[in-house]
């Protein structure tokens, strides 16, 4: 049977201004929060627009927005008129320092931050265009490892599926989330290459419905059967449609497998204890976080109200009413079956599992 590639959906990318690449240029970003009615794209090297597509979610996703930031580091170098290339790096380290500040919980953003303002330290005595451009190769090295790191835990997760099968997933872990084939979808696009038929139940992912608007748009796109339900659909689908998975991905991992990912997943994974289906997360080793210890030392960012109390920018609550509004919620790790990274698939005990399989994938994917 023929194989089907996956899709290139590139929610971030750098567009250099002339060959050959890789040499300065910008960033371009494909604007989230416009689909599936509208395609469009943002341009710049600005921090200040950087800083604002993460922290609207013009791009999302926690690899994407490692990825992003990187290059917009990158993308800021390039406005700094100095004569030294220790002057870029100081300017780059508070760069650095202003795009942490967009979102708190994907420790992908702090990780790829971080690697950006240890090469420009490292390699300050270069001159002001030789840095720029290897500021630039680091970019690409990153978003190049994280397609790598998706498409090996595609590898691997597949592992956990059958040609035929149902899975159900949360919010958007697909390419739009990554550099480019994702991680919770990872295995339902390797498994279209090898062309099995996955078909995918898909949760609206209130209140911001990447879900709806995210992950069933690029998965219709790609020609995956995709089936949209409400969150509150997720515990009957599990007992009448033959649901053999849950697949989610990850925005920080703690030490012991204790896992931060859109809200709604923590409930998803009671239910899915609840059926007797093996909950998976899918995640690359960048977004390990062995800093903390257990989830509860997991900073929550919390959102405006009135992404609760309006459904795509229309209100459809009480004018004035209060409104609880976590972006993201934490799952236990004795709920979770398995984590899936890079370099393989770890199993309970995870404080255990953790840190051999990060030892495994090497020391700049230990988190």
């Amino acid at each position: 049977m023929k194989k089907t590639e996956p899709p290139r959906i590139l929610s971030v990318a750098w567009v250099p201004r002339s060959p050959p690449a890789p040499v300065p240029g910008f960033v371009r970003i494909l604007d989230q929060t416009l689909l599936p009615r509208k395609i469009a794209f943002i341009e710049t090297t600005d921090p200040r627009r950087i800083w604002e597509a993460i922290r609207s979610l013009r791009v999302r996703g926690a690899p994407a927005i490692g990825v992003a930031a990187a290059m917009g580091t990158a993308a800021a170098a390039q406005n700094v008129r100095a004569r030294s290339g220790a002057a870029i790096a100081g300017a780059v380290a508070r760069v650095a320092s202003y795009l942490a500040t967009s979102r708190p919980t994907a420790v992908n953003l702090f990780w790829a931050l971080e690697r950006m303002r240890r090469t420009a330290a490292e390699n300050a005595a270069l001159s002001p265009p030789d840095l720029r451009r290897r500021l630039v190769e680091e970019a690409l090295a990153i978003r190049d490892e994280d397609a790598a790191m998706c498409r090996a835990i595609g590898e691997h997760g597949l592992a956990l599926l059958r040609n035929g099968c149902s899975v159900l997933t949360h919010c958007n872990a697909g390419a739009l989330a990554t550099a480019e084939f994702g991680t919770a979808l990872a295995p339902v696009y390797a498994a279209r290459q090898r062309g099995w038929k996955i078909h995918v139940y898909v949760d609206e992912t209130r209140p911001l419905l990447q879900g709806a608007r995210l992950t069933a748009w690029e998965l219709s796109r790609a020609g995956v059967p995709v089936t949209l339900l409400c969150d509150n659909m997720a515990a009957v689908v599990m007992k009448k449609e033959n649901v053999a998975a849950v697949l989610v991905g990850a925005d920080r991992i703690a030490a012991n497998g204790d896992t931060a990912n859109k809200i709604g997943t923590y409930g998803l994974a009671i239910l899915a204890r609840a059926h007797r289906i093996p909950f998976y997360v899918l995640a690359p080793t960048s977004t390990f976080d062995f800093g903390s210890s257990n989830g509860d030392a997991i900073p929550i960012e919390y959102r405006s109200g009135e992404e609760v109390t309006h459904v795509l920018g229309k209100p459809v609550a009480p004018r004035g009413i209060r409104a609880y509004s976590p972006a993201f919620d934490v799952t236990p790790s004795e709920l979770i079956s398995a984590i899936v990274c890079e370099a393989g698939i770890a199993r309970p005990p995870f404080n255990r599992s953790l840190a051999k399989i990060a030892a495994k994938a090497g020391p700049q994917h230990d988190g």
